[in-house]
């Protein structure tokens, strides 16, 4: 007895680095909705969603250079680019447009369907088969996320633009994730996101420029900060420290850490924003945040026991 619980104690031990640099990449997305919200206030969608991905690229082909990564080499280049187009452009772009007109609690409510979305995407990526609880769960969190945005929106049925814009950046970011994350076996973590920041840098110039040329920027300097906060954090250094996490491990654990995102999410846009926290915003969060969690743990049930069955 005494045995074992040693062996459970050295393994809490080994576990708790790479729970905490999980945690602490989770806390760092969590907020880019509130400060996105802060950015749209002087600064156009489309160069906040743009500009950020330059900032960023520059960031990663310093990192690829300094450490002097290899290229990628044929099809690796195709999927780096779904990568990019799901968590470079899709995400920061959707989200920056609907977060004109939405306030940043019920935007986290919308997007704590990521990690269900991303789990089924995952499963479709690899042709896994799951069992019908899965599916179950993740429609009810689709459903509840629907209601809620239908009900805020003005009455049931009843849909904003920004709410499809917020559904189309949970779609983009888990084609994104899941692409992204089969990908880095082969190129490694941080490479991955990098390689798609480097290799959406034209596109993303020509957007801001654009964006600029059209719209010239008038932010204020807290406005200013919150860009170079979604650009430097939200787009790079916070995939540092969610991957760190990821490959410190185990997986399966620090993976769950990200269903903690859209609650801090809430709790920064009261405390930064001064958003009134609704019953609704809680209620419908704490809905979709726990039919996430049950098809994550689904999920992850299945695919433990299917490697245990493998090392047997």
């Amino acid at each position: 007895m005494s045995v074992d619980s040693s062996v459970t104690r050295q393994d809490a031990v080994a576990l708790s680095p790479g729970l905490w640099w999980g945690l602490l990449g989770v806390a760092s997305f969590s907020l880019t909705v509130p400060f996105t919200r802060v950015a749209v206030g002087g600064l156009s969608p489309l160069l906040i969603g743009a500009g950020r991905g330059v900032v960023a690229a520059l960031l990663a082909a310093v990192a690829l250079v300094v450490t002097g990564q290899r290229l990628p080499v044929g099809r690796q280049w195709v999927r780096l680019a779904v990568v990019a187009g799901g968590v470079v452009a899709g995400f920061p772009l959707f989200t920056s447009y609907a977060l004109m007109t939405v306030p940043a609690g019920h935007g986290a409510v919308v997007i704590a369907l990521l990690p269900a979305a991303t789990a089924v995407v995952a499963v479709l990526r690899s042709r896994e088969r799951l069992p019908r609880p899965f599916w179950i769960m993740a429609a009810v969190g689709a459903i509840a996320a629907l209601v809620f945005a239908s009900l805020q929106g003005g009455g049931f049925g009843q849909l904003h633009a920004a709410d499809l814009l917020l559904f189309g950046a949970v779609v983009a970011a888990a084609i994104g994730y899941a692409e992204g994350g089969l990908l880095a076996r082969e190129l490694g973590s941080w490479q991955t996101v990098s390689w798609a920041l480097v290799l959406s840098a034209p596109l993303m110039v020509a957007m801001a420029a654009g964006s600029m040329l059209q719209q010239p920027p008038s932010a204020t300097p807290v406005q200013w900060a919150a860009f170079a906060y979604l650009a430097v954090v939200s787009q790079y250094l916070g995939f540092f420290a969610w991957y760190r996490g990821l490959a410190i491990g185990p997986m399966a654990q620090v993976s769950q850490v990200q269903l903690v995102q859209p609650v801090l999410t809430i709790v920064w846009a009261a405390l930064l924003l001064g958003e009134e926290l609704t019953w609704p915003t809680v209620l419908g969060g704490l809905a979709v945040i726990l039919c996430a969690a049950v098809a994550v743990r689904i999920r992850l049930g299945r695919t433990m026991a299917g490697g245990a069955i493998a090392r047997t």
